[in-house]
């Protein structure tokens, strides 16, 4: 399997050169569900500098630094809802799961906050329900 034809993280069903990749490389996600499914990649391929980038400057960790938990494993991401707020915000309710190192999976339940800066979005911050 080439780069070009390797699932991509946030949807194994789509190509990461043709779903994640280019924002990765730059372009601007043009809905806040493509911005976050693009940060779950980032997770998932250690792209550290590019969740810094598309974090919100208000709420954005200084310093950040990817987890560096040995053998952590991405096993999926779930997209439930994605609602648009007006032009400038929106919010992604989402799961994801993972298996820290050895240890049983665990889900990460989100509803993630975006807003539109300067025609880019951002993540803002999340809450998890229970």
């Amino acid at each position: 399997m080439t780069a070009m034809s390797a699932p991509c993280p946030c949807n194994p069903s789509a190509a990461y050169a043709e779903c994640c990749q280019p924002l990765h490389g730059g372009a601007p996600a043009e809905t806040a569900e493509a911005l976050m499914r693009s940060r779950y990649s980032a997770y998932v391929l250690g792209l550290r500098d590019y969740l810094v980038a598309t974090w919100h400057p208000s709420t954005k960790p200084v310093p950040f630094e990817l987890d560096a938990t040995p053998g952590r494993r991405w096993l999926g991401l779930e997209v439930r809802r994605h609602a648009q707020l007006g032009n400038e915000s929106a919010v992604v309710e989402f799961v994801a799961r993972y298996k820290p190192g050895g240890a049983p999976a665990v889900r990460l339940h989100e509803i993630s906050r975006f807003e539109r800066v300067g025609g880019h979005w951002l993540y803002v911050d999340g809450e998890f329900p229970k």
